[in-house]
């Protein structure tokens, strides 16, 4: 009876690792591909120049594009990721430029949104693979290099990384090759992939909170509250509500606090997939209601880094 005892919790333990949820990806052509090879767009950021890649006319333009990415993709299905389409995510991105183009702020400040962290928000990706490759050819004779970079799409950290030089050959295709010179180091790769998304699953997703004030406020962080300071209610909160209380205070002022490392879960009680902003909703709700009453504005920028500005929507 004992014997049968431990194989059922053998079995039960194999089936709940085989059930382990994977990271979602999506393939983006790099930055430097998109550089070198013409699609940028440019634009004026007060006074300095800030060049960002053109992934919709790399996409229009370049038929190698959409056939390498979905090479990639094919390979990373095979080993059970899930991926987004860069594609139709630039689709639902279009669908809402007019709205997502640009935001300001009651001050008047604008908040500029790159091409790759506007993607991460339609794709809701959790980690971004960028591809960048290069043909070479001696003779008769063609070979690819390759660098894959795999990036936390909430903190930009890179977590995996691959790179290579594929056989030459006579006759393959830039995506045959491409494919033939990954499959070499794709299983490295995709154990790092693994590692970091487990131990997000343990210790909870990075993200960086700051809180700010509205200049026309008459309270700060200073304020108390039956006795307690604004700023250690708001910590208080960080520490219940973060997996295993996890994150680290960086910045302290009367006016603003910066808090970085901040592990929140990775999913909620529903088992639904849980960002920064829904996480911090519940902040910005418990202060706007009693005892503390404080207007305030959730604002995020990128999926990673969220800021509630105290006293005023």
């Amino acid at each position: 009876m004992k014997n049968i005892y431990i194989l059922l919790i053998a079995l039960c333990s194999i089936f709940a690792n085989g059930q382990a949820k994977k990271p979602t990806l999506m393939v983006v052509p790099s930055d430097a591909w998109c550089f070198n090879n013409g699609y940028v767009l440019q634009f004026n950021d007060q006074g300095t120049i800030v060049k960002i890649p053109d992934y919709k006319r790399a996409f229009q333009e370049n038929t190698e594009v959409l056939q390498v990415i979905s090479q990639i993709n094919g390979i990373m299905a095979d080993r059970g990721f899930p991926l987004k389409n860069m594609e139709s995510s630039i689709k639902s991105l279009e669908m809402n430029s007019a709205e997502d183009a640009m935001r300001t702020s009651k001050d008047g400040s604008d908040i500029v949104e790159t091409p790759i962290d506007a993607l991460k928000k339609i794709a809701k990706a959790d980690i971004i693979i960028q591809l960048t490759w290069t043909l070479n050819s001696v003779g008769p004779k063609k070979s690819v290099n390759f660098n894959l970079q795999g990036l936390d799409a909430y903190t930009n950290k890179q977590i995996a990384t691959a790179t290579g030089t594929g056989d030459p050959s006579f006759a393959a295709e830039l995506p045959v090759l491409l494919s033939e010179a990954i499959i070499a180091h794709i299983d490295n790769f995709t154990a790092s992939l693994t590692d970091h998304f487990d131990d997000m699953f343990t210790n909870g997703r990075e993200i960086i909170v700051r809180i700010q004030t509205w200049e026309d406020w008459g309270d700060d962080l200073e304020t108390e509250f039956n006795g307690e300071e604004l700023g250690y209610i708001i910590e208080d909160w960080l520490a219940a509500n973060t997996v295993k209380g996890r994150f680290s205070t960086t910045d302290f002022t009367e006016s603003m606090a910066l808090f970085e490392q901040v592990r929140m879960p990775l999913y909620n009680e529903s088992g639904r997939p849980l960002d920064a902003r829904r996480y911090l909703r519940d902040l910005s709700k418990m202060l706007s209601s009693a005892p503390y009453n404080i207007s305030n504005k959730l604002v995020m920028n990128g999926l990673g880094r969220a800021t509630i500005i105290l006293g005023s929507k």
